[in-house]
């Protein structure tokens, strides 16, 4: 990096840690269990995908605070040099596609040690996790380091022209449950796609890091360069079983449209072709299905092959880490740029 950083335990002393924000008390509406909304932004979600609330995490959330949801995450926008079309909720800098897998480790990982900060700052990831550490109450730091352990790029899941928005909302929310942190949708040109159903994401995609693609060829360009072989689910000849399948290999898996299925142009740009036996007289899943059934699968054969799924080293975790603390509430990136400031101002009173 070309910036000049110091470290956070040699600014410890330069300023007083900021007070926690007081909360507000939670509404009526909330403590009845419904969610506000305003427009089409849903306030207030949970690390949760059971169906049962978790009280002590419940408890450290604002319901006031806007996150992003489904929609506006999926809603359609330009691209821009330099990652436009990257998932608005993504909060550290992120490695360039060209970059490749990381090495020695044969996978891909997303993230640089580093936020931009307020004036261009860069702030570490352990400077993140010790500047927002005291805003987030104990039992929802552990969640979160729970769930960060479980995360794994290795495997990624890859929509294409889904137009039930239904089964988008679904594959998210199995997909957070599975640990699988990369999802990407490829769009199709039917935009009533977009309708929000948080009820059935349950907040998963704030947790997630999600990538929009115009094209089959734009995302498995990408992927390729990321070193994922692509899987696409198919039922012609060619097709291998997905209990025949090494998932040990960094895999993205590729589900299609409700009644169409793959695109042509997909089938042809993918490495390979798979599906999952059936049994049955039907001869498909509901995708959303299709999707929580690959992607079980793929962790279980991981598992059973590595002893794990969650594969991040000391210093990826430390860094997704990060990631999840600022993604918690809207107000701990303000509290990162104002830390940044007095960083700056630290810096340039040394000089």
């Amino acid at each position: 990096m070309a910036s000049r950083t110091l470290s956070f335990s040699s600014l410890a002393s330069a300023f007083a840690p900021f007070p926690p924000r007081s909360r507000l008390p939670h509404p009526p509406l909330r403590l009845l269990g419904l969610h506000l909304s305003s427009g089409h932004l849903l306030r207030a979600s949970t690390l949760s995908t059971a169906a049962a609330p978790d009280a002590d995490a419940d408890a450290d959330i604002d319901p006031y605070e806007g996150v992003d949801t489904v929609e506006h995450l999926l809603a359609p926008k330009p691209t821009s040099p330099g990652g436009g079309r990257m998932g608005r909720l993504m909060k550290m800098q992120r490695r360039a596609d060209a970059d490749g897998p990381v090495a020695g480790r044969g996978r891909w990982f997303p993230y640089l040690d580093a936020f931009r900060g307020a004036g261009g700052v860069e702030v570490t990831s352990q400077e993140v996790v010790d500047v927002l550490e005291p805003y987030i109450l104990e039992p929802r730091r552990d969640r979160i380091r729970r769930a960060v352990q479980s995360r794994s790029y290795s495997v990624c899941l890859v929509v294409e022209g889904l137009t039930d928005f239904g089964n988008v909302s679904a594959a998210f929310r199995s997909a957070d449950a599975l640990g699988v942190q990369s999802v990407h949708v490829i769009s199709c040109e039917d935009n009533k796609r977009y309708r929000d159903n948080r009820h059935v994401s349950m907040g998963a995609e704030k947790w997630l890091d999600i990538e929009l693609w115009s094209s089959p060829a734009e995302c498995f360009d990408a992927l390729k360069k990321r070193g994922y072989r692509i899987a696409c689910t198919s039922l012609g000849s060619d097709s291998v079983s997905v209990y025949d399948m090494d998932w040990s290999h960094p895999t993205a898996i590729v589900v299609g449209n409700e009644t169409m299925g793959i695109s042509d142009v997909a089938l042809k740009l993918s490495d390979m072709h798979c599906s999952v036996p059936m049994k049955g007289m039907v001869d498909s899943f509901n995708v959303s299905v299709a999707a929580g059934i690959l992607m079980h699968h793929a962790v279980y054969d991981r598992v059973s092959r590595l002893g794990q799924n969650g594969d991040l080293t000391p210093e990826e975790n430390r860094i997704l880490l990060a990631e999840f603390y600022l993604r918690h509430r809207e107000s701990t990136s303000t509290v990162i740029h104002e830390y940044a400031k007095r960083k700056a101002t630290n810096l340039v009173a040394k000089l």
